[in-house]
């Protein structure tokens, strides 16, 4: 069966379970919009007013020397005094609890990062819900995985000026809209196989986030194919705080069309750009 198959109102209501589950990912007490600031770490110990500790990064990687009383707890374990969180691989981190909050150590384009999250943040307490287009089937369309002879390196700008991003593609994904053929590079999502896309179109500033959005695939059937539902086309979380340093899209990921799908410009933004 089809998603043109599905029931719509059957459709409809998958749809809706999906946008409740992201949602309450995005208002965990933990999620991103708890985030309460963004650290640039260097050799220098540096006490940051929202997270307990003087924090410093070199050749070894992120240290924090703590002071009498403070405490952290990392992977289960209280630590105390100074602890080394050791070199970070790109796009990792690792989350230390303070109290009610989480701070998250993370390495992203070659620089260490500290990110404290707290569950008072107001952007988190007083996020109204994000919105987005109605749910259509006609933007679920059935593609094509296209895979390169070996997975290609991809450099991308980043939300942060002068911060890029390396992924490796493994392919392509090709597929139809409004009678013409698009193909958009594709890196490796969260679960085997899969895929995500990064993308902008001509809705892109308009009524949805300007810098990017995002489609997860799942991992093509034997035969290549892939659902590409832009209906579930999400933002990133720098489309809601400036704390973020996500991605931008790779170059031929932009789309002509309006892909009028998926989510839209947050509250946030409308809020503060007026």
């Amino acid at each position: 069966m089809t998603v043109q198959d599905t029931d719509p109102a059957e459709f409809t209501r998958q749809w809706e379970e999906w946008h409740a589950r992201r949602e309450a990912a995005l208002t965990d007490p933990h999620g991103f919009l708890a985030v309460t600031s963004l650290r640039w770490l260097d050799a220098e110990p540096t006490r940051f007013p929202d997270a307990p500790g003087a924090w410093s990064t070199g050749d070894d990687g992120v240290v924090v020397e703590l002071a009498d009383g403070e405490r952290l707890t990392v992977d289960g374990t209280e630590v105390s005094g100074r602890h080394a969180f050791g070199v970070l691989p790109e796009r990792s981190g690792v989350n230390a609890v303070a109290g009610r909050a989480v701070v998250e150590v993370a390495r992203r384009g070659g620089h260490d990062i500290l990110r404290p999250r707290h569950p008072d943040n107001a952007l988190r307490l007083e996020h109204p819900a994000t919105p987005a287009y109605a749910p259509d089937p006609r933007w679920a369309v059935t593609g094509r995985y296209v895979p390169f002879d070996t997975p290609r390196a991809v450099t991308v700008g980043a939300a942060v000026e002068g911060l890029q991003h390396v992924y490796d593609a493994p392919g392509q994904v090709e597929f139809e809209l409004e009678g013409a053929t698009y193909r958009l590079s594709a890196f490796n999502g969260a679960a085997p196989g899969s895929l995500h896309v990064l993308f902008t179109d001509a809705t892109s500033g308009v009524t949805t986030y300007a810098a990017n959005r995002s489609v997860s695939i799942a991992a093509p059937d034997d035969s290549g194919r892939v659902l590409i539902d832009f209906n579930r086309a999400t933002n990133l979380p720098c489309a809601y705080t400036d704390l973020a340093t996500c991605p931008l899209p790779p170059d031929g990921n932009r789309l002509p069309v309006a892909v009028e799908a998926g989510e839209r410009i947050p509250h946030e933004r409308l809020t503060t750009t007026g």
